[in-house]
């Protein structure tokens, strides 16, 4: 099963933000262990990459990517340190670039028919749509989907409990990124009992309305 797939199957990602590469791999265990072994590490701080290499050396079986990236730099050091596939907020033709050349999974972010456009020309057919509930969510997804029908999105800013269902029932919604199940209060508290228990709820979530 090829990534994006893989990122289908599971419907959710986890979008994490560490500020300390200990918290990494008890993190995935507890991610894994509530039946999501998937997650997006942002490179927000300075202990992303080494989270990244904790949960894929640890954690083998794991779906690591790296998210929030702004240039091939950073993309490179994700993928050396074990990344699968790279995620950036807006559209960067850096991380872009870098992927497609290394044969890497992107998912730019967008929120405009321009900024699709610049996904076609690059043959990408999977889009971030960042940040969601701010750039007006589902209705917006639905209206750019009209014009580009080969594109499929994954949602993320502002997704929750209470709107993932609603997300996830458009066809062109491979999976939304959420954070509510890994907060940084509850990794920072070191509450993975916690963060497995949300994540188990989040699951059951997302697979009764599959």
């Amino acid at each position: 099963m090829n990534i994006p797939e893989r990122i289908r199957q599971h419907r959710l990602v986890p979008v994490i933000k560490l500020d300390d590469s200990s918290k990494a791999a008890p993190l995935a265990e507890a991610l894994c262990e509530g039946g999501l072994p998937i997650a997006e590490v942002t490179f927000r701080t300075e202990a992303a990459r080494a989270s990244i290499e904790a949960m894929a050396k640890q954690y083998p079986h794991m779906l690591v990517g790296a998210g929030s990236l702004t240039n091939s730099e950073q993309a490179r050091q994700a993928v050396d340190a074990g990344a699968r596939f790279l995620v950036s907020a807006g559209f960067s033709r850096q991380v872009t670039e870098y992927a497609l050349d290394n044969g890497i999974p992107v998912f730019p972010g967008i929120c405009t028919p321009t900024e699709l456009m610049l996904l076609v020309e690059y043959g990408l057919a999977i889009a971030k749509f960042f940040p969601a509930e701010q750039y007006g969510g589902l209705n917006t997804i639905k209206a750019l989907s009209a014009p580009f029908p080969g594109m499929s999105f994954m949602p993320t800013g502002g997704i929750s409990p209470k709107n993932v269902t609603d997300y996830l029932a458009f066809s062109k919604i491979i999976a939304c990124g959420g954070s509510w199940m890994v907060k940084d209060s509850l990794i920072q508290s070191d509450a993975f009992g916690k963060i497995k228990a949300l994540t188990e709820e989040a699951v059951a979530l997302v697979q009764k309305e599959a």
